[in-house]
């Protein structure tokens, strides 16, 4: 079923993805750049995003920190003189494995300023234009890379589920919010992908795919309209039957599942 527009062709249309220099939004960048996008990456490391331009001629690079509100904001100024945006995808994020018991506030802040307040300061800095293109007609919308890790709570997840909860929820209320008016909303939930995220973990990640495929799935969803992309299915399905549990039969699953006491 279609909740948003469908993007039947790339070319001409801008994508700003912000978290890109490595992982699920550097594949998706190149897949994009690949279908004639006019692609722009954003990340902390200037490298990382330099290398990315110089293998894919035409490609912009703006090297950001989105906990920064006034870089962002200014970035997004910088680019919006250029032309229009049309996609804006939030792609950033870290992940620290943290339990109850090494509770660490600083680390929790982080992944609070990182995963969800990071892309608080892109929503201010681009929402307002959209509104406007989608008001006369220009493609306009928003995509915010969430997580299975946000379904429900997990082991070892404490500073990192919460925050992927929260944009989870953020991007349901913008859809409510914003549909009416024009301005496409999609949300990402990759299961375990092999990224620099997840290479410090040190359990075996059932179902691990790919940063191409999660790619893959992403940009076929825009493409389908699609309001929430989830991958692999197989994965996110039974992630998505454990979160309906009652709290009895949750615990002691999610104990056992994960080799928890």
């Amino acid at each position: 079923m279609s909740l948003n527009p469908r993007i039947a062709d790339w070319t001409g249309r801008r994508v700003w993805i912000i978290g890109a220099s490595s992982g699920i939004g550097r594949a998706t960048a190149a897949l994009l750049h690949a279908r004639g996008a006019q692609v722009v990456v954003s990340a902390r490391g200037e490298s990382a995003l330099n290398q990315f331009t110089q293998a894919h001629p035409g490609s912009v690079a703006v090297a950001l920190d989105s906990t920064d509100a006034k870089a962002v904001q200014a970035a997004a100024d910088g680019l919006r003189a250029q032309g229009p945006l049309h996609l804006v995808c939030y792609c950033a994020g870290i992940y620290e494995s943290q339990s109850a018991a090494d509770f660490d506030l600083a680390a929790m802040l982080r992944h609070d300023d990182v995963n969800y307040r990071g892309a608080l300061n892109v929503l201010a800095a681009v929402l307002p234009a959209l509104l406007v293109a989608a008001l006369s007609g220009s493609a306009a919308h928003i995509c915010l890379v969430s997580s299975v890790a946000g379904f429900c709570g997990l082991p070892r997840s404490l500073a990192y589920g919460p925050t992927k909860a929260a944009l989870t929820h953020l991007a349901q209320g913008l859809y409510l919010d914003l549909h009416a008016r024009g301005v496409g909303v999609s949300v990402v939930h990759p299961g375990f992908v092999a990224t620099p995220l997840t290479a410090s973990n040190p359990f075996p990640m059932p179902a691990l795919t790919t940063p191409e495929a999660a790619a893959q799935a992403i940009v076929r969803g825009w493409e389908r309209g699609q309001f929430e992309m989830d991958f692999p299915r197989r994965f996110t399905l039974a992630m998505k039957l454990l979160r309906l549990m009652p709290y009895g039969l949750f615990f002691p699953a999610v104990r056992r599942l994960t080799g928890q006491p």
